[in-house]
């Protein structure tokens, strides 16, 4: 059943992600999968009730990546302690890993290309291309930056994660897709060490 369900929520990502939320009906879901509307309705609702639970997977992939790094999942607001005093090191690793994640993890490349695609023709898709790929990783990164007592963290995290927005589109079209993470990678770290005063 679960491993129905991931199917049914990629192959929709899928489509989405080409086509666009609105020219994606359940019977394309259905059909691209091989199954008859009746048989996905036992999964999900309705094609909204997919949408939902894969930003709800997209929600769950964020934590973990945090967790992993051992960063805040709230935001700022809700727990200012924690975001005292993360180490350096673990934002450069956890940039890297979400790059990485953006543009390689079919179901958050995919996601990442609906978003994009949708952001003008739907306030919610253009509120969740904010929250998800420009104001809101730069405003955790500033965060961030803010509890190691850096000044103006805001302006310091605009261009530290202006280089990672930007790859990302250079990386969909790019032929050699580790040389694009390499080349981020070394502009992260660099970056990192300005910041850091030397110090990474």
């Amino acid at each position: 059943m679960k491993d129905t369900k991931a199917r049914i929520q990629q192959t929709a990502l899928d489509l989405f992600s080409r086509r666009g939320y609105e020219a994606v009906s359940v019977s394309d879901i259905a059909g691209a999968l091989g199954m008859t509307k009746g048989a996905l309705y036992r999964h999900f609702e309705s094609k909204q009730a997919i949408f939902e639970s894969i930003l709800r997977a997209m929600e769950e992939a964020d934590a973990r990546q945090a967790r992993r790094f051992e960063l805040p999942e709230e935001g700022a607001d809700a727990d200012p302690a924690a975001y005292e005093g993360a180490a350096p090191e673990r934002i450069l690793s956890f940039s890297l890993a979400m790059f990485r994640h953006w543009t390689e993890d079919p179901f958050a490349a995919a996601f990442r290309r609906l978003l994009t695609l949708e952001q003008y023709r739907s306030p919610q898709m253009g509120r969740l291309y904010r929250q998800y790929l420009s104001e809101g990783p730069m405003n955790y990164v500033a965060d961030l930056l803010g509890g190691l007592g850096l000044p103006d963290p805001l302006g310091r995290a605009a261009a530290f994660y202006g280089p990672m927005f930007l790859l990302y589109s250079v990386c969909d079209g790019a032929e050699d897709k580790e040389a694009v993470t390499a080349l981020l990678a070394d502009t992260l770290e660099k970056e990192m060490k300005d910041l850091m005063g030397g110090k990474v």
